[in-house]
């Protein structure tokens, strides 16, 4: 089988909120005092090894602080690894924190045309794509206004709806399939289906088992950074929850 996503002995430490904290004047100052310490750094993924072939739908489950959302924001080249090498065959569309990639002054047509351009589709491809979207989003009177105009729920739909338009290579969902009210989460849970019978490789996170359990064939429980098991999804979910 060809290999969508490879990740060989991928470790990422990142800084802690304290060293976020820590601004020049405290360090000088603590210098000269003789008290500087160097702030901690804390290891989020331990040594991943993971292969997923194309066309494969993988859950990844595990406690709040596993390092879930980290992994996959690493896959997608949102994080680069510490050490270790990611390789990533095909176009990837995140749905990890919906709409936080939007630029607040555009509007939200010249949003999805970045957001698609991002993703390696033309600006003429997405500006015919844009009417389906802005529908799909229920936003057809909100193209030319800003998206520092629209709720957090509106930039959710509309991060959704270009996300899913854009029928990529790789699917990454991420605690997503909760979005709007009760008509919109249908629409979505609709479109998702139409993934899911379709050749594209989806890794889904989410703290539902039984969602992951009806989903998905194969899981990795993630636990401290480290994978703890990958194989079958009922095995996988038996494992996570016996280890509370």
């Amino acid at each position: 089988m060809t290999e969508a996503i490879r990740l060989d002995k991928v470790s990422l430490w990142r800084r802690t909120q304290e060293e976020f904290s820590y601004d020049l004047k405290r360090t000088i100052l603590s210098v000269v005092e003789g008290k500087y310490r160097q702030p901690a750094k804390k290891l989020i993924l331990n040594e991943i090894e993971l292969t997923i072939n194309r066309g494969e739908k993988i859950a990844i489950i595990g406690s709040n602080g596993s390092g879930k959302s980290t992994l996959l924001k690493v896959i997608c080249g949102i994080l680069r690894p510490t050490t270790g090498s990611v390789k990533v065959r095909g176009n990837i569309a995140p749905l990890i924190e919906l709409g936080a990639g939007f630029d607040e002054e555009l509007s939200v047509l010249d949003n999805i045309i970045f957001y698609g351009v991002m993703l390696g589709f033309s600006r003429q491809e997405m500006k015919e794509r844009a009417k389906s979207i802005l529908e799909f989003a229920e936003l057809q009177e909100y193209g030319l206004i800003p998206v520092k105009s629209l709720s957090s729920g509106m930039k959710a739909r509309l991060g959704f709806a270009i996300a899913t338009d854009v029928e990529p290579d790789i699917l990454i969902l991420d605690e997503i399939l909760s979005v709007g009210d009760e008509g919109f989460k249908h629409k979505c849970e609709q479109k998702m289906q139409e993934f899911w019978q379709d050749g594209i490789t989806i890794l889904l996170v989410s703290h539902s088992m039984s969602l992951i359990a009806e989903s998905c064939k194969k899981a990795i429980w993630l636990d401290h950074g480290q994978i703890k098991f990958m194989g079958d999804t009922e095995q996988a979910i038996e494992l996570y929850l016996k280890s509370y």
